[in-house]
């Protein structure tokens, strides 16, 4: 199995868990910030859905500049998941237009003439794309607690979701 296959089939298995949580975002809460120097829980969320395809793209450009770090915020919850999908969809994309050795390919984050970063392409993918994204997603789940959301399963039981006792009670049925 490729670099790529494997990198997709963890975007892939990580977006289930992604939805999950997008899934549970109150639209009444959007503006909800747990300290004012944090990005409220709209731009947050907005943020977590977006990240795969963005990064992805970036990927595909050397050298780039320091964007501007801005975060847009959804005027609905209802915004949330066709924007995961549709990254999703450009990681999907970029990914499955690269090959092993693009992985190795030298990608440049630059601040005019200064170097901020350099650094292999796939190590790229990993830090920004995925576990940038996990990181995000893990402030998202606090913030639900924050709200009185119940946090879904992510990589296991959260305290209010068990999806290993689903899965007993199905099979002591089952019996």
């Amino acid at each position: 199995m490729s670099a790529i296959q494997l990198l997709l089939m963890e975007l892939d298995h990580e977006a289930r868990a992604t939805r999950r949580v997008l899934e549970r975002v109150p639209g009444d809460r959007l503006n909800y910030r747990p300290h004012e120097k944090s990005m409220s829980l709209g731009e947050l969320a907005l943020h977590v859905a977006i990240v795969p395809g963005a990064i992805a793209q970036l990927s595909r450009k050397s050298p780039v500049q320091v964007p501007e770090f801005t975060q847009p915020s959804p005027q609905t919850a209802a915004e949330l998941l066709p924007a995961l999908e549709r990254s999703l969809a450009q990681a999907h994309e970029v990914l499955t237009g690269m090959d092993d050795a693009s992985l190795g390919e030298t990608w440049r984050l630059v601040d005019g003439d200064r170097e901020v970063m350099s650094q292999p392409v796939g190590i790229m993918l990993r830090a920004l794309m995925l576990n940038h994204w996990y990181h995000h997603r893990g402030q998202l789940c606090v913030y639900l607690r924050e709200v009185g959301v119940p946090v879904p399963s992510v990589y296991g039981p959260s305290a209010d979701e068990n999806p290993f006792a689903a899965a007993r009670q199905m099979a002591a049925v089952a019996v």
